[in-house]
């Protein structure tokens, strides 16, 4: 079996994308180091801003509405016979029960059965989803009228924190831990208030606290103090008695 080898010596980017030479990931590499012109930057920036206008006044508005609600962030990856699904919807359900709407991720896995127990206890369940190559598509557990789906990462995590007033983590991954340091370092820095974030399954989240904990304490890079921006716990009814709890302090019920 004979193989031939083509090489390409182009510099022109635009020839390469086109033809597939590339991968995708070598084409988002390439495009930033491409220069590009005043006219091409005026007219594909301004175009952007616009686009993140629309979708920043579409999640004001819609989000606005929904009143007093918890976040529940997972992984889009657990199966609904996975033990951390199961307790995902058991917790949005005891939450709505207690008068909270539910946001999640709008996608499948924890996010579903988040939307999945809202649903179930006849509440709001609010899913805000984003446009992903793979993995991500909106579960049928949402609110006809609360399914917002972005293009920016940034826009929708703004959408997760202002309407939120109170998170909970179950296992996930990148994009979960991402959720909940954006939460943390705004707590962190006095940007929202202290609200309660719960990180569901001990086994899972040991690891990460102890090196908390440890490490970055020893290190000086966050003050002891910060560890009470967080709690870890197992049940869902730790997870609702935590957040009536901080709530019963401020004489604050969830429809206020």
């Amino acid at each position: 079996m004979q193989y031939t080898v083509r090489l390409i010596f182009t510099n022109n980017y635009s020839e390469l994308k086109t033809n597939n030479y590339m991968t995708q990931e070598e084409a988002k590499i390439r495009e930033a180091f491409t220069e590009k012109d005043w006219q091409e930057i005026k007219s594909e920036d301004t175009w952007q801003i616009f686009k993140i206008m629309s979708e920043f006044v579409e999640g004001f508005e819609k989000m606005s509405k929904i009143g007093p609600c918890v976040s529940i962030f997972g992984s889009a990856r657990t199966k609904p016979d996975n033990e951390y699904y199961v307790r995902a919807e058991e917790i949005a359900y005891q939450l709505t029960k207690c008068g909270y709407g539910i946001i999640t991720g709008g996608g499948p896995g924890i996010m579903e059965a988040g939307n999945k127990g809202a649903q179930r206890a006849g509440g709001k369940s609010a899913g805000l989803n984003i446009k992903l190559p793979f993995e991500q598509f909106s579960n049928p557990y949402i609110d006809y009228d609360k399914i917002i789906t972005f293009d920016y990462f940034f826009v929708r995590k703004v959408m997760f924190i202002k309407y939120a007033q109170g998170f909970v983590v179950l296992p996930g991954g990148f994009g979960t831990m991402d959720e909940l340091f954006e939460a943390l370092t705004l707590i962190q820095t006095g940007k929202i208030g202290k609200f309660p974030i719960v990180l569901v399954g001990r086994k899972y989240w040991q690891g990460l606290y102890d090196w908390i904990s440890k490490t970055m304490i020893e290190e000086k890079n966050i003050n002891p103090e910060d560890l009470t921006f967080f709690k870890l716990v197992d049940s869902a009814q730790e997870v609702t008695e935590h957040i009536n709890q901080f709530y019963s302090k401020y004489l604050l019920k969830p429809n206020f």
